[in-house]
């Protein structure tokens, strides 16, 4: 594979170290991961080239860099804190934070399978903590235990495992690693027989899965594992691996003869998320999931997981993990998009939104946007908007943080995305509402300094109002609440205090169209019964017979009312 334009993407704090043969120690592992990073950079854009399975949307390199970026940060940060005295790192130590990066940085199918495989290797050699000043070493035969355990781990946590595909190259990478460890091997010969098995396993994929042979490609997760452990043997031998380390066809997948049944074959939507659960739990959202969707993989241990799942209803699926435990970092993508980018195709213009609500995630997808899903009082980092705006796949991007709060964060995802060569506009919407009128004007075959001016403008034009139930006596803009109190807030500020949640929404709503108005936006938190927006509709029309109403569920996570006034 050709070395893509990505190769000084992010900087690589630590400069890798080539170990002496056998010497597998925490060193060793901070330059694996290093290496191994540098390595995806350099075979992003191939590797992404050729993602066809289990859906062709041309992100697998992208997301295995993202996890290995996410691992090796955590990785970096685990040795300032240890090697801030004079003691070096444990080998013990050190896999398990790279794992732990893994795990919560983890995007995607294949991203969330390398997590996986990272826990395994360091259930194996992180089993002997030791102080956390001890300089452990790992023997060939332990680097093989740990290989084969990564490989059964991650074949576990697929609900339904296929073969030619990452699964299939890192079975062969371990029965290599087993073999080589058997014959009394040093660590960097075991390394370097897991990267051949996977090479030649890779090699073969096209031939056990129907999608890669008519693409003419092998399989882009496993392509991306030899990578990675290409650069285990670099680490430990010193010497690096062939600059193309499988003989494939990185060619964009044929367009089929319609374009249509390509978008509707399978679920509509991805969805992943962290989740704070028990074992048991976990084990009772397999089953559930397993029949809302496919491509599930749920991978972790020790009370945090992460979950990766294709289903049509993704409230559903968020519900599950609801029920299991506390989800969270939650992201929901539509497949459309998806899609037309594994044809090979570039969006012009995309729209990425902050949303607070699994409904309102869901009306955001479906009208084409990528939505970031957040909880009521939660606001996403840096990263999470970066990653949304590089999963919208487009030339220009309209980002809505939808809160005065994420403007900042807004700012910096925009300018970190405006150095890769997206054209970002932030739109400083401070409510879902104001992102729904201007997702409502969006034209995205129009110029983009006209569709962010009208799309602006429409934000700009709507008032908002939100309804809250008082948590403690405070002191507010409307007087004194107390504890249940419903709270009327127009343009974030509090202006009704009511005992009653459909009295306080009328008095909103009449504070509200004062000024005028042409249509009234609605949109129900999941306590609030369909009763009450019946009741304000019949209420907008009996006092302002000229505006029109229009109701949507915000679904679990969103406020009990929004309000929007056009």
């Amino acid at each position: 594979m050709n070395p893509g334009p990505h190769e000084e993407e992010r900087p690589v704090p630590h400069q890798p170290q080539p170990q002496a043969p056998d010497e597998l120690d925490a060193e060793a592992v901070r330059t694996w991961s290093s290496l191994a990073l540098a390595a995806l950079g350099r075979a992003r854009e191939d590797i992404d080239a050729i993602n066809v399975y289990p859906v062709a949307d041309a992100d697998t390199g992208t997301n295995l860099y993202l996890t290995a970026e996410s691992a090796d940060r955590a990785l970096d940060d685990a040795f300032t804190k240890v090697t801030e005295g004079t003691a070096p790192a444990s080998l013990a130590h050190a896999v398990r934070a790279w794992a732990h990066g893994a795990l919560v940085g983890a995007r995607g199918n294949s991203g969330t399978i390398l997590a996986q495989l990272l826990r395994g290797v360091a259930d194996v050699l992180g089993d002997e903590p030791g102080p956390a000043g001890s300089a452990e070493t790992g023997s060939g035969a332990l680097l093989a235990q740990a290989l084969t355990r990564a490989a059964e781990e991650a074949y576990a946590a697929v609900s339904h495992p296929v073969e030619g595909t990452m699964l299939t190259v890192a079975g062969a990478a371990a029965r290599a690693a087993e073999a080589a460890g058997a014959a009394a091997g040093t660590a960097a010969d075991v390394a370097r027989a897991a990267y051949d098995g996977a090479r030649a396993a890779l090699a073969e994929t096209p031939g056990q899965l129907a999608a890669l042979g008519r693409a003419g490609v092998v399989d882009a997760g496993g392509c991306g594992l030899v990578a990675v452990l290409g650069a285990l043997w670099q680490a430990l031998s010193g010497q690096e691996p062939a600059a193309e380390p499988v003989r494939g066809r990185a060619v964009p997948v044929p367009q089929p003869a319609d374009p249509c049944a390509q978008d509707e074959e399978g679920p509509a939507f991805e969805v992943i998320y962290l989740l704070e659960a028990s074992e048991a739990a976990v084990g009772e959202l397999r089953e559930r999931l397993d029949g809302l969707g496919d491509s599930l993989v749920v991978v972790g241990g020790d009370g945090l997981w992460n979950v990766h799942v294709h289903v049509d209803d993704p409230g559903a699926a968020v519900e599950a993990g609801v029920v299991a435990g506390r989800p969270y970092r939650i992201r929901i993508t539509h497949f459309g998009d998806e899609r037309r980018r594994g044809r090979g195709e570039r969006a012009q213009r995309a729209v990425v939104a902050v949303v607070p609500g699994e409904g309102l995630a869901g009306l955001c997808g479906e009208a084409g946007a990528t939505a970031v899903l957040v909880r009521s009082g939660e606001v996403p980092a840096v990263p999470e908007l970066l990653d949304a705006i590089r999963r919208a796949h487009a030339r220009e991007v309209v980002l809505l943080p939808g809160g005065a709060e994420l403007r900042a964060a807004a700012a910096a995802a925009a300018e970190q995305a405006r150095a890769e060569g997206v054209r970002v506009a932030v739109i400083p919407t401070r409510s879902a509402v104001q992102g729904l009128a201007a997702l409502a004007v969006h034209d995205p075959d129009g110029s983009f300094d006209e569709d962010v001016v009208a799309m602006t403008a429409a934000a700009g034009a709507t008032r908002y109002g939100e309804l809250a139930v008082a948590e403690r006596q405070s002191f507010t803009s409307a007087g004194i609440c107390q504890a249940g109190d419903v709270l009327g807030l127009i343009d974030g500020d509090v202006a009704v205090i009511g005992a009653d949640l459909a009295e306080t929404a009328e008095a909103v709503l009449e504070r509200m169209l004062g000024s005028g108005g042409e249509l009234v936006t609605l949109v129900l938190g999941p306590e609030v019964a369909d009763a009450l927006a019946e009741r304000l509709e019949a209420y907008v029309q009996h006092g302002h017979l000229a505006v029109d109403t229009v109701t949507y569920r915000g679904g679990r996570y969103s406020a009990p009312l929004l309000i929007g006034v056009e």
